[in-house]
């Protein structure tokens, strides 16, 4: 593949362009723009949010978005769902293994699978999380999300995101996140893909605050990626599907509507490598609460009690002293979902394969297995533990993650995930302090 170029750093105002020219000097919206080109502004936010979060951006692109005819209802990604279900959820833990590929061609939009969520995006508030597994490219077609930004995080098989604002190319432990509204096509490079894609109804994503860690760790934001303004100038026809409001629509185009000759603003596709991400933790004794694993957060109304915290478990060392050092047994106001993009997740034996994914609810007891738990309790702790070739990641929310009758339904739910702490003994013996 054609080696990219992009622009560092998180959340920063960019200007790029493929001609020379073609960003007009000092108005956002001239009288007549370079090249015979139409000004459109994309607002990711409101007009009146502070201006450190205020998302928008200026396209200068051949044609604007509004040369399109009506929408129409779209019959395609029938596994593709807003409704999460009313009623009691069930606190049971659950695990699942990999979606298989599909035997018929499909893209990465008619592959997509809801399998948990929680809120709506008529509320914006709320996440939707998807499994996608994609056998072909998406062929003069594109679409947009207009009901959140999407997340996505590959796990087998590279993605080349050809968006409006320039090209991302992406593979297994990389992310791109697509702001709302914006248009892509997805390519498969390898032929087949598969990962995991959230859906965020709620605040932007963005790189949480550092507090007594200071200026440095976690996520640096000079390591976000922002494509270069590249474009289309392809007559023909293209299918634009559209997700709103929980329900999809496709109109057609007589042209590419990737057609964006240049553009200037804060409201812009990015990726991020998650093998550059700083882990910090403790090295005296205890093992650290994950949210120090936080990669991008989306807050809510709440302080402190995120809308969505993507967390990470990378590669990492453990020296703790006295310590029992995997995650310890817990239970949380949180829902969590968890998805393994490589190796093996050090607080499970097996079980847990890359593909797969688990969800652990609101006060639902979890951590490591029996397995896990017997070596961890014997383990030499004048050694440091070296976590390798490893990368799982997780979907903590402050609602209750509510599972989609096709997760509960799928034949890749595992039955005997409880078996993995029935082995847990008891040691308990009053006569020994």
């Amino acid at each position: 593949m054609t080696t990219l170029t992009y622009q560092s750093g998180f959340g920063n105002s960019c200007a790029t362009e493929a001609l020379p020219g073609a960003l007009p000097v000092g108005r956002n919206s001239p009288q007549v723009c370079p090249y015979g080109l139409y000004a459109e502004q994309l607002s990711g936010t409101a007009f009146t949010v502070p201006r450190a979060e205020n998302r928008r951006s200026w396209l200068y692109r051949i044609r604007p978005a509004a040369v399109q005819k009506a929408f129409e209802p779209y019959q395609g990604a029938k596994g593709w769902s807003s409704q999460f279900g009313q009623g009691p959820v069930s606190p049971n833990r659950l695990r699942w293994n990999p979606l298989p590929m599909p035997e018929a061609a499909t893209d990465f939009i008619d592959g997509m699978h809801t399998w948990a969520g929680n809120g709506h995006s008529d509320d914006l508030s709320g996440v939707s999380i998807n499994l996608y597994v994609a056998n072909q490219s998406m062929q003069n077609r594109v679409f947009y999300n207009a009901d959140g930004e999407m997340l996505i995080v590959p796990q087998e098989g590279r993605l080349r995101l050809a968006t409006e604002l320039g090209l991302i190319d992406l593979e297994p432990c990389e992310i791109a996140v697509i702001p709302r509204g914006v248009r892509f096509r997805a390519e498969l490079p390898d032929g087949t893909a598969r990962g995991y894609m959230l859906e965020n109804y709620g605040a932007a994503l963005r790189l949480p605050e550092l507090g007594p860690i200071g200026s440095n760790g976690l996520a640096n934001a000079r390591d976000f990626q922002i494509p270069v303004a590249w474009y289309e100038d392809i007559e023909g026809e293209f299918e634009l599907i559209a997700k709103f409001t929980g329900g999809m629509w496709r109109t057609m185009l007589s042209h590419s509507p990737l057609d964006v000759v240049a553009w200037q603003g804060t409201n812009a596709p990015y990726k991020y490598d998650l093998r550059r991400f700083n882990t910090i933790g403790s090295i005296s004794y205890d093992h650290p609460d994950p949210c120090i694993f936080t990669v991008l957060t989306s807050p809510s109304d709440t302080p402190g009690a995120a809308n969505l915290d993507f967390a990470i478990f990378p590669p990492r060392i453990l020296a703790m002293q006295d310590t029992f050092r995997p995650p310890w047994f817990h239970r949380n106001i949180a829902g969590e979902f968890m998805g393994l993009i490589q190796g093996v997740y050090d607080a499970k034996a097996d079980g847990f394969s890359p593909g797969g994914s688990s969800l652990h609810n609101c006060m639902t007891p979890h951590g490591p297995d029996a397995q896990t738990f017997e070596k961890a309790s014997v383990a030499d702790l004048s050694q440091p533990d070296y976590i390798r070739d490893t990368m799982a990641f997780m979907f903590e929310t402050r609602r209750i993650i509510r599972p989609t009758d096709a997760a509960m339904s799928s034949a890749t739910l595992q039955s005997g995930y409880d078996d993995a702490w029935a082995g847990l003994k008891k040691h308990f013996d009053p006569n020994k302090p």
